[in-house]
């Protein structure tokens, strides 16, 4: 099986600075990677080179031929005083049809929302959202940078099970940033911490467990990984009240 995309030596500058250097890393298709660091670790440039938007300093990224991408980015700004639906607004900037509209709004788990005013959503609902949008395109990869940011515990964890769900169903890759450490990492099939350069990787048992990581975000991680385990093979929703966060 082919990879989706592979980074070869990969470095990165920011105005002038570099913030990601000697990065190699794979990504296969239907897996469920989160990059994971602290404020100014790199996260988010890695993503942006990954979709074309920044220019690597060194170093190569390979894409599969004609690979499809969705993208669901922290937020998006819309002027209040603009009457805008969800679903003209899943229509821009191309008609797709009510059918198309309909499917994707189900498949980001809220199908009832075609009618509502965007301005009127919650959060959460509004993330679902820019989901259902960007699975317009039946991508390949699917990449999501800080999307629950501002959602609470609850929130942040439904939304990762809807891609979960949304990865079952469609078969696409997912590559997330997030600082939701207490519960992405139970949604993730592989983890990738960043300082500047990959720290760790592996499982999210191995990484919660990795010196590297530890020295990062203590050790609360793993208790709060564990319980939300238990929690999620039970359906319920996660109670860690005790896990540590980072920022982006």
């Amino acid at each position: 099986m082919s990879a989706l995309l592979r980074t070869s030596d990969l470095s990165l500058a920011y105005q002038g600075r570099t913030v990601l250097r000697g990065v190699n890393f794979t990504l296969n298709p239907g897996e469920i990677v989160t990059i994971v660091g602290p404020n100014g670790s790199g996260k988010s440039s890695l993503l942006r080179a990954l979709i074309g938007a920044l220019t690597p300093v060194r170093g190569k990224i390979t894409r599969k031929r004609g690979l499809k991408i969705g993208y669901v980015p922290q937020s998006l700004v819309i002027d209040p005083t603009l009457p805008l639906t969800v679903g003209r607004f899943l229509n821009l900037p191309r008609r797709i049809g009510a059918a198309q509209v309909a499917e994707a709004l189900q498949e980001a788990g809220v199908p009832d929302l075609a009618d509502h005013q965007m301005t009127a959503l919650s959060g959460g609902q509004f993330q679902r959202v820019l989901l259902a949008r960007a699975l317009l395109s039946a991508p390949e990869l699917l990449i999501l940078d800080e999307a629950t940011q501002g959602l609470d515990q609850p929130g942040a964890a439904g939304f990762y099970r809807q891609i979960e769900a949304v990865r079952r169903q469609k078969g696409c890759a997912v590559l997330m940033v997030s600082h939701d450490l207490h519960v992405v990492m139970a949604a993730s099939d592989r983890v990738l911490c960043l300082n500047g350069h990959i720290c760790c990787e592996g499982t999210p048992e191995i990484v919660a467990s990795a010196p590297e990581y530890r020295a990062l975000f203590g050790t609360g991680t793993q208790g709060a990984l564990a319980l939300y385990r238990h929690e999620h093979s039970h359906s319920h929703g996660p109670d860690c009240d005790h896990s540590h966060e980072a920022a982006e």
